[in-house]
């Protein structure tokens, strides 16, 4: 039964509270709405599920599985020790606490809210065969509260630090600069490199919506007069059903002389992860097209975490293809070329109007200077169906393909 169904069936429960009962539907909901975000939760009997809010905004197992495979493949020193430290400092729902948790002797779960600590307690007590949480501790304070209860206290410093800034202003409004985000990033960096271990990461997780120039730009000026100068970053874009949901940066020790990566991965495909660097993509010399296509054509869109990491030449570069634009991120090809991480369609020009048949597409534009409505209503073409009609530009030019999925 659905919850709101549930909701009108009151009268039944009448030796609940209303505030037993309204714990009774906060569980009911939250286990119906992560079920599919959060199976090896979902299986774990008598666990505690926090308000829709906190619900919606946590991670899913598999982008938090995924921040854990990026410190266990790293063989990162700091897990060959003994006693190795984690410390989550906007823990939050708990979600990215307690898959990271299994991987260090102890770790210090922060966040301010007093009812999702409570229920992080709860949570930490239980497990089963798919989720061994270790040593957590709760601390119910601020970020700037737990870091300065530390000083005297914490020897040898964390060997990774997390953190998951809030990514809106007392207004409630979104905000995307990483200085504007709670608690402010930029100005906490040296107390957080003060907390590191010798060989210490830090990891944040950021907006899908975040400019990684600029984000680069505010954590490169703070480390110009403070600790951070440690530090280099490389960048995770992730992406779910071809959908970022989150931006990752892992910091490294720039004792180490290693050029910053960016890596975009879709981790519901089977793809493989494209990993790049700025100067691969700044000297890639693409392919561009040249005179007129083919008359079927291959044609590629990257994935939206390519795109997002700004892998726009390097894409033509690696896999052979032609750029139709300098501003269009659409790519050809006469041969397919197998596991693109993308879509790829098989293209054909489309008829003219006295020719055309279709009455029913998807309708998708790139560079184009109509939108994806109005070349629809344009076409008079109804919404659905396997067809495709693609509009972008093609060496400055509109043009329109009609197209099928590969």
């Amino acid at each position: 039964m659905q919850v709101a169904d549930l909701a009108l069936q009151r009268s039944k429960y009448k030796h609940l509270t209303d505030e037993q009962w309204r714990w009774f539907l906060q569980q009911v909901e939250g286990r119906e709405r992560t079920a599919d975000k959060l199976p090896t939760f979902a299986a774990i009997e008598d666990w505690w599920y926090p308000v829709r809010l906190s619900c919606e905004q946590c991670s899913s197992e598999l982008t938090a599985r995924y921040k854990a495979h990026i410190i266990e493949s790293s063989n990162l020193p700091i897990l060959q020790s003994s006693n190795h430290k984690c410390l989550d400092l906007t823990g939050g729902y708990g979600v990215d606490t307690f898959f990271l948790s299994e991987l260090f002797d102890e770790t210090d779960y922060v966040e301010q809210n007093a009812e999702l600590c409570r229920i992080a307690e709860h949570n930490k007590e239980i497990t089963n065969e798919k989720l061994k949480i270790k040593n957590v501790s709760i601390h119910n304070c601020t970020a700037e509260e737990f870091l300065a209860s530390i000083h005297r206290e914490n020897e040898g410093g964390y060997d990774l630090i997390f953190l998951d800034p809030a990514r809106r202003d007392s207004h409630g409004g979104k905000v995307f600069r990483l200085g504007d985000c709670t608690p402010n990033v930029v100005e906490l960096m040296p107390d957080l490199v003060s907390h590191l271990a010798p060989e210490g990461r830090i990891m944040l997780k950021l907006s899908p919506m975040i400019d990684l120039t600029q984000a680069i730009k505010e954590l490169s000026a703070v480390s110009k007069v403070t600790p951070a100068s440690v530090l280099t970053w490389d960048i995770h874009v992730v992406a779910v059903k071809n959908e970022v949901k989150e931006v990752l940066l892992l910091s490294h020790q720039k004792s180490e002389f290693r050029t910053q990566t960016i890596t975009a991965i879709d981790l519901d495909k089977k793809e493989q992860a494209f990993v790049f660097t700025r100067e691969e993509e700044q000297t890639a010399q693409p392919q561009m097209v040249h005179g007129t296509l083919s008359p079927c054509t291959f044609l590629y869109e990257p994935n939206a975490a390519i795109l997002k990491g700004g892998a726009y030449k390097l894409v033509s570069e690696r896999f052979g293809l032609q750029k139709l634009d300098v501003n269009t991120h659409l790519y050809v090809s006469d041969k397919l070329v197998e596991d693109f991480p993308g879509r790829v369609w098989k293209t054909s020009p489309l008829p003219s109007s006295k020719e055309r048949v279709i009455s029913q597409a998807n309708v998708i534009v790139r560079n184009y200077p109509l939108t994806a409505e109005q070349l629809k209503k344009k076409l008079h073409l109804r919404d659905g169906g396997t067809a495709y009609v693609i509009g972008c530009r093609v060496n400055g030019k509109p043009v329109l393909f009609s197209a099928e999925r590969v």
